[in-house]
């Protein structure tokens, strides 16, 4: 049998980190917002071992790799002694703040499980997807959501509906950011290290009442203090599609993707032209309607 699935991604609505943890990791808060750009994932059972192909040379196709990673714990977790042989089309840019490689792994987990049958329940999955990476947890439901912990403590939330009918701008320079580096760097900017709890509750809130302009306005990402400071571009980005009229601007994650919300999609395409005639034609840019 040979399934194949769509691999979403995620803007950060709000990043606050709250703290450095015993452990080495940082708590924070976030709130996720799930876009509609996709890479796509197509898995087949083999006899023996895990092939992953993937049509991006950038991308390592080995056990580092977030997918090879997931197909491997999900193998041994469900006793599975047979094989998979997995193909990965990658769309959506790499080292871009958007969480398509932790989409990747929870969309293979999903997929291995219907694969086989369904020998692994949710608690089970959500537990592997635990030990893959911050964000995977995120994707193996489908809405918004907010986080807490590493990132990996989920509470969905329902639809935000005042969003019908507005579009998103996404622009990737075409160079990444190392999330250790941003989180390392945190370390000289003690108030963005040590956040104010409850933000990423308190802007959901908005979302779900429909409050667009104090929305837009209250949305935060502490990683922005050191990757701002060292890519000054990041912060011209978001004043000109503001000036433009976007309700909110702001950087996903470690970066680099810029992303701003329209009020609908007619005045996020009339953005781009000018966009690309003032920062040029190089990187991804997409506008989505939401």
């Amino acid at each position: 049998m040979r399934i194949e699935r769509l691999s979403p991604c995620k803007v950060n609505l709000l990043l606050d980190i709250l703290g450095k943890r015993p452990d080495g990791f940082h708590e924070l808060e976030t709130l996720f917002f799930p876009v509609p750009l996709h890479d796509r994932l197509v898995v087949e059972e083999a006899a023996t071992g895990i092939t992953l192909t993937c049509d991006d040379p950038a991308l390592p196709c080995d056990g580092t790799n977030l997918v090879h990673r997931a197909a491997s714990k999900f193998l041994a977790a469900a006793g599975i002694s047979t094989g998979v042989r997995i193909h990965l089309e990658k769309r959506l840019p790499l080292a871009a703040g958007l969480g398509g490689g932790s989409a990747n792994a929870a969309v293979t987990l999903r997929l291995l499980d219907e694969l086989f049958g369904g020998p692994l329940d949710a608690t089970a999955l959500d537990t592997i997807a635990a030990t893959l990476g911050s964000d995977v947890n995120f994707f193996l439901q489908p809405g918004p959501a907010l986080a807490g912990g590493r990132g990996e403590r989920i509470i969905p939330l329902a639809p935000f509906t005042a969003l019908r009918g507005c579009a998103m701008f996404l622009f990737h320079p075409g160079f990444g950011i190392p999330t250790p580096w941003a989180f390392k760097e945190l370390a000289r900017f003690p108030d963005s290290l040590n956040g104010r709890p409850g933000r990423a509750a308190e802007v959901a809130g908005l979302f779900l009442s429909g409050d667009l302009t104090r929305a837009g306005a209250a949305l935060h990402n502490s990683l922005e203090a050191p990757v701002l400071e060292k890519y000054p571009v990041l912060a011209l980005y978001q004043e000109f599609l503001r000036a433009r009229g976007a309700f909110g601007a702001l950087m996903s994650g470690s970066g680099s993707t810029t992303f701003a919300m329209f009020p609908d999609v007619a005045s996020a395409e009339a953005a781009v032209p000018d966009f690309r005639a003032e920062f040029g034609e190089v990187g991804w840019l997409k506008v989505v309607p939401l």
